[in-house]
């Protein structure tokens, strides 16, 4: 049977999911990650600010997903804001829960202190943790019994997005005015603009009565939303990507109907349909696809294996000949040595994968670079579960829970590969799959040159129908967002 006859329930829309996730805590900062501040922006005096406790139900379509609850309180020397978020989310017929809380500490004049932030989703958590000293945000992330810690500059005091809300609510807003929020997000560990437009009034009914509300566009790497907040800084709904969106409602409704099926698969909803169908992608030499309905500015489709001009992309299968017998400082550059390097989600350094490493290994450590990566592919390919997961994805806690998507297949490959001292990063993008292109990750190893692995379906190279957006980081994985629900693809040859 082809591979891609049998793997069909295994490429995950879960990169999809957390694009939202990211895309979704611009308002409801669940990452405790939305820490802005706008370029010109007036701020209230304390006392125009009352204490909040507001629930919103959420929706996909017409069918509840799950509820947020935020709490707003002042304290003697500032405010303090708390947040929780659940969701029952489908990717790939998988109904899976995912929960995330923030705690952050507020100064008086809303900039922020230090916040707490957790993500659970079953066996998998992440937690962050960061105080602003200065110019400086230290931070520290907890993963599957591993701490790291960290200090990022900042150029300006952040705020907690929902913090800005309040002073948004106290200002004078007209439409057309725009603002420039930098943030800073966790997922990435990175300053990220967002980018603010007022774009009107209009009168909406929220739990049976009309209340006037400012209309509010968010746009984050392309992908934007609309927010309606009320004159005292009360969102009232928002509108998200595929369909999803967030009203304000009681407690006792938030907590009640919450359907033991979500709505729609998200995976399948954000496909991108094919006009061709192709039998065997893994036997094809090359692939010629034309691409439309996206700017592509901030993708990376030049390079390596893939050629794009005038809207065209043609990816040639990578050959394996002629690779190098060895990795040393005469066949890597700056760039390699990069990706040689440990990180909050890809634990190469970590004892528990150092240790694995050789054991994979073993007596082939001294192996060419070509061999080594087989072998480790191989292992991540035959003993992680192929299953959907929800979570911020990390090398170590695939290791420990021994299951994940294609996220958690490239993290834990990147991780050993970096071990075993061959350079490697994860890319992100589409790949083919019975009649339509999923949103998928995998890997680029450095042989000599650079390599597509994808240890979810065990191929090295991957084959063409891989279609590359994003390469390097999870930061530069963020740039996908602004193609969801947008890309339309046609097969030329």
């Amino acid at each position: 049977m082809s591979l891609y006859k049998s793997k069909l329930f295994w490429i995950p829309g879960v990169f999809f999911a957390l694009a939202f996730l990211i895309l979704f805590s611009i308002r409801i900062g669940w990452l405790s990650n939305i820490l802005s501040r706008p370029k010109t922006l007036s701020l209230p005096s304390q006392s125009a600010v009352s204490e909040k406790d507001t629930w919103m139900n959420i929706f996909q379509n017409d069918r509840k997903i799950g509820f947020s609850h935020s709490r707003f309180s002042k304290k003697d020397s500032g405010y303090r804001l708390q947040e929780t978020v659940y969701m029952r989310i489908n990717t790939m017929g998988m109904v899976q829960d995912i929960s995330l809380k923030t705690d952050g500490e507020l100064q008086a004049d809303f900039t922020l202190a230090d916040f707490n932030f957790e993500i659970n989703s079953g066996r998998f958590s992440f937690s962050i943790k960061g105080t602003v000293s200065g110019d400086i945000l230290k931070v520290e992330t907890a993963s599957a019994g591993d701490r790291r810690a960290l200090e990022i500059q900042i150029e300006k005091q952040p705020y907690l997005f929902s913090g800005i809300i309040y002073a948004l609510a106290a200002t004078k807003l007209n439409p057309g005015d725009k603002f420039a929020f930098p943030i800073f997000d966790p997922a990435s560990m990175a300053q990220l603009p967002v980018h603010v437009e007022v774009i009107g009034q209009e009168e909406i009914q929220i739990m049976g009565t009309k209340t006037a509300a400012t209309i509010v566009s968010l746009n984050f790497k392309g992908s934007t939303q609309l927010a309606w907040v009320d004159q005292n800084g009360d969102l009232l709904k928002e509108k998200g990507l595929l369909g999803i969106r967030q009203e304000r409602t009681t407690r006792k409704d938030a907590l009640y109907g919450l359907a033991l099926a979500s709505s729609q698969d998200l995976t399948q909803t954000a496909s991108v349909s094919s006009n061709v169908t192709l039998e065997n992608p893994d036997r094809l030499e090359h692939l010629t696809i034309e691409i439309s309905g996206i700017e592509f500015d901030q993708l990376h489709l030049q390079g390596g294996r893939q050629k794009f001009k005038n809207n065209q992309l043609i990816i040639v299968k990578e050959s394996l000949s002629n690779l190098v017998a060895e990795l040393d400082d005469t066949n890597m550059g700056s760039l390699e040595k990069v990706f040689l390097q440990p990180s909050s989600f890809i634990q190469s350094d970590h004892q528990k994968i150092q240790q694995l490493t050789r054991q994979i290994l073993g007596n082939h450590a001294n192996a060419a670079p070509l061999e080594k990566v087989q072998k480790l592919l191989n292992w991540v390919y035959h003993n992680i579960e192929k299953r959907p997961v929800l979570s911020l994805p990390d090398a170590l806690s695939t290791l420990e829970n021994r299951v994940g998507d294609c996220n958690e297949h490239a993290v834990l490959l990147a991780a050993l590969s970096r071990a075993a001292g061959i350079p490697c990063r994860v890319e992100a993008g589409l790949v083919y799959l019975k009649g339509s292109f999923y949103y998928h990750a995998w890997n680029l190893v450095y042989l000599g040159r650079w390599i597509t692995a994808d240890a979810l379906f065990g191929q090295l190279p991957a084959d063409v129908s891989h279609v590359r957006f994003t390469s390097g980081s999870q930061r530069q994985q963020l740039d996908l967002m602004g193609i969801i629900g947008k890309i339309q693809l046609r097969i030329i040859e």
